[in-house]
């Protein structure tokens, strides 16, 4: 089994959390892939500088700027913050964007309805999962941050989301592949603030029905979109917990296309 685990949310802003998921991570038997966002870091970093972060149903608004922004703060501090750390754990960590190796690339998102700026659009089936698999197979544990290109030049900045979605879809390919994404919630939740709220099973069908209702909202709208493509489109398992939960597979939200 390949887990693709996907971590975000304010576990990468804290680093007690940061140092004990990416232990439970390096813990992994097997071949694993990690994902990781960082938005809020780049959310500071863009106010420290007078640039005011725009977001659209949890998807940022990336012109010229914020692209330097966040290709800085993502393929640079943040990513290889983490590859240093599980380098520490004795987990031989390569970090990545989607130019390395031409591993995932990206088309940049049409202007209309909404203008999103250098915001890429990923189809997975042309990750590159050779390049993965080389990886792999040498014992690498790739590091995908969430800067990819369009194969003329240009980065873009896609959605950790779609990127953990991606990669784990390319990797279903090389082999049976388990997706987790993790934050600092402990699942879907039908009330944010009641953590024994969380909901065990989303489907296509009840996901349409709690975006509806308000249920699901923002941030947690793409990972939602991307999880349940995922299961739709040939990985084994997909889950949504929280960061500390990595390692017990009974808790968080379990995602399938129907049930």
């Amino acid at each position: 089994m390949i887990n693709v685990v996907k971590i975000g949310g304010n576990v990468i802003d804290d680093p007690a959390a940061l140092q004990a998921f990416l232990k439970n991570f390096a813990a992994i038997e097997g071949e694993k892939i990690l994902v990781h966002g960082g938005g809020k870091e780049a959310t500071r970093m863009s106010k420290d500088m007078g640039i005011e972060a725009t977001m659209i149903e949890g998807r940022r608004v990336t012109d010229a700027r914020t692209l330097d922004i966040v290709t800085m703060v993502y393929a640079g501090l943040i990513n290889k913050r983490i590859v240093a750390m599980l380098q520490k754990l004795g987990c031989d960590a390569v970090g990545l964007t989607g130019a390395d190796g031409n591993v995932i690339p990206a088309t940049r998102r049409p202007a209309t309805p909404i203008d999103y700026g250098f915001v890429g659009d990923i189809d997975a089936s042309n990750v590159n999962s050779d390049f993965i698999a080389s990886l792999l197979k040498e014992g690498r544990v790739p590091v995908f941050c969430a800067i990819c290109h369009d194969g003329n030049g240009q980065l873009l900045n896609c959605n950790a989301d779609t990127i953990a979605s991606s990669v784990a879809l390319g990797a279903s390919r090389i082999g049976e592949t388990r997706l987790t994404y993790c934050f600092e919630k402990p699942g879907v939740m039908t009330d944010v603030n009641d953590e024994t709220s969380v909901i065990p099973l989303v489907t296509a069908e009840s996901f349409a029905r709690l975006k509806e209702e308000g249920v699901v909202a923002a941030g947690m709208i793409p990972k939602l979109q991307n999880a349940l493509k995922s299961a739709a489109e040939g990985v084994a398992e997909v889950r949504i917990c929280r960061a500390e939960d990595l390692l017990d597979e009974g808790k968080g939200t379990k995602i399938k296309e129907t049930v």
